[in-house]
């Protein structure tokens, strides 16, 4: 009877913690493929997207649902977004080779195209530092910074060739960056742009994306492996953690602000929130059959995922 009371118990509970999850979609327009993601930290504040197979910038009002979509110029392929302070959206655009700029107000476009000698970079993701410089990737094997006040915009080979993808910094505003074809993960020096390369300790991992705790921990998604690790920078130590089921194929992590990781799983096409400190999964599957969630981003309660496979934003609103 113990046994049975046990086993109801946590039954009961699995059902309340999943009831407090709050699952909503939000349609996008066709031929969008949304690829990257990033929430305004304002709460209900806008929600921006790269829409990879449309050549534009876009927006998202939650509260309303509307999209406006903003042409970043010919041939446009965005791939990352993310946002400065002041709220504008920066795209890394791998079919202009450019770094491009939204105003949030006007809608204006700005690009600064990398110089013609870097050749075509396959630009990825991006991030700003805590001095306001932006870092990017770019999957053909370089990496680089853009001053926004000055312009200048500076593009470095990087170590082992291919394979710069997710990028992320710090609390203290160290920069990180995943290379996929490289099973490394690069740590930037922002005075002398050099890169310390760290190994995970599983050969030939495939880190595709990086994301930092509140900690300064380093968390790492690994498509090879589909393994969930984690670097410490203080103490050079690695934990890692194998993903549910036969065969996980984890492509893109984030961090929320209670420090649990999310991830998203292609295998199984599931979105899994981890809590380090019982070694316990949670997952939630999408409405479609194929979400292909490449990149994940949130603000406090809220978790949002572009599913570029089912034309939608997808947010999860927890307690």
């Amino acid at each position: 009877m113990r046994v049975l009371a046990l086993t109801l118990l946590l039954s009961l509970l699995a059902c309340a913690a999943q009831a407090q999850m709050r699952v909503q979609e939000y349609p996008l327009p066709r031929g969008i493929f949304a690829h990257d993601v990033w929430a305004d930290p304002a709460r209900d504040g806008p929600v921006w997207f790269s829409g990879q197979g449309s050549g534009n910038g876009g927006r998202l009002d939650p509260k309303t649902g509307k999209v406006e979509l903003i042409p970043l110029g010919p041939g446009s392929a965005p791939h990352g977004v993310t946002l400065d302070r002041d709220g504008s959206a920066w795209f890394t655009d791998g079919g202009q080779n450019a770094i491009v700029r939204v105003d949030p107000k006007t809608l204006a476009v700005r690009t600064w195209p990398l110089p013609k000698d870097t050749g075509y970079a396959n630009l990825n993701t991006a991030v700003f530092d805590n001095a306001g410089i932006h870092w990017f990737t770019g999957q053909n094997g370089v990496y680089g910074r853009l001053d926004p006040k000055s312009g200048d915009l500076k593009v470095f080979a990087a170590p082992n060739g291919r394979g710069p993808y997710g990028i992320h910094a710090t609390p203290d505003g160290t920069v990180y960056f995943a290379s996929l074809a490289g099973s490394f993960v690069g740590r930037i020096d922002a005075a002398t742009y050099k890169v310390q390369v760290i190994e995970p300790p599983t050969r030939d991992q495939g880190a595709r994306r990086v994301w930092s705790d509140s900690k300064g921990m380093v968390w790492v998604a690994e498509w090879n492996s589909g393994n969930l690790s984690r670097y410490d920078p203080r103490s050079g130590a690695w934990k890692t953690w194998k993903a549910p089921g036969e065969r996980p194929r984890v492509y893109a992590v984030y961090v929320d602000e209670t420090d649990r990781p999310w991830i998203s799983e292609w295998d199984k096409q599931l979105m899994m929130r981890f809590d380090p400190a019982t070694g316990k999964w949670d997952s939630y599957s999408s409405t479609s059959g194929s979400a292909n969630v490449r990149q994940i981003h949130g603000r406090k309660g809220e978790v949002w995922t572009p599913e570029s496979a089912s034309g939608k934003l997808v947010v999860y609103r927890y307690n």
